[in-house]
């Protein structure tokens, strides 16, 4: 079984080979940021891609969105230090097949691969309890009105990028960053530029994600 692990930081990086190590049927390669990942995936077809959300640059959120419409079936596990069931329910809505905590107990990361690897989802049972009883809180955040680009847009803004640094980030024109900043501000009744920032700072959307 061939994984591909994403995640900018190389001791998380090797804390997953070292998990992985005793495996003797898993081939693992590694990937740093988006770019990398979608090099390594191309390369390598591996048959589980392992994904952090918090990469430089574009969101794991909109890495797997990229990864899904490369190939519908790719099999991937978010793996992540948020263990908020809002964003395990983001990341199962968004097609990912497991979501997993690094707080999780290390046995749990190669039982997630395995299951992943065999076809079958993944969610430990404490997140997966959790998640049940989510849907009140998940209704009362701003952030599910949003699509992936503009919860992208938003959390660049709020690391204080402006819109010509996200239209280069997101490989996308000026101009649609200019019209998704008019959308965001439609959608989360924001006048300006800094209440777009306030909200961004409230929901914690520069440390997430999404």
């Amino acid at each position: 079984m061939r994984v591909l692990i994403v995640d900018d930081h190389p001791m998380v990086i090797e804390g997953c080979r070292g998990m992985l190590s005793g495996q003797k049927d898993i081939e693992v390669s590694e990937a740093h940021n988006a770019d990398e990942a979608l090099e390594k995936y191309e390369a390598t077809a591996p048959d589980v891609v392992v994904l952090d959300i918090n990469l430089p640059g574009i969101s794991g959120f909109e890495l797997l969105r990229l990864l899904l419409r490369r190939n519908a079936n790719v099999k991937i596990i978010v793996f992540t230090m948020n263990d908020d069931p809002v964003f395990a329910a983001r990341a199962i809505e968004r097609g990912a097949r497991g979501y997993l905590a690094k707080s999780e107990d290390p046995k749990a990361f190669v039982k997630a691969i395995r299951s992943v690897g065999a076809g079958e989802r993944y969610l430990s049972s404490n997140l997966a309890l959790k998640l049940a009883f989510a849907d009140q809180a998940r209704a009362k955040s701003p952030l599910d009105a949003l699509s992936s680009r503009e919860i992208e847009i938003l959390r660049n803004l709020a690391s204080g990028k402006d819109m010509a640094e996200i239209a280069h980030i997101l490989k996308i024109s000026y101009k649609t960053v200019a019209n998704n900043c008019v959308l965001l501000k439609r959608k989360l009744g924001a006048r300006s530029k800094a209440d777009l920032l306030r909200i961004a700072v409230e929901n914690k959307i520069a440390m997430r994600l999404v």
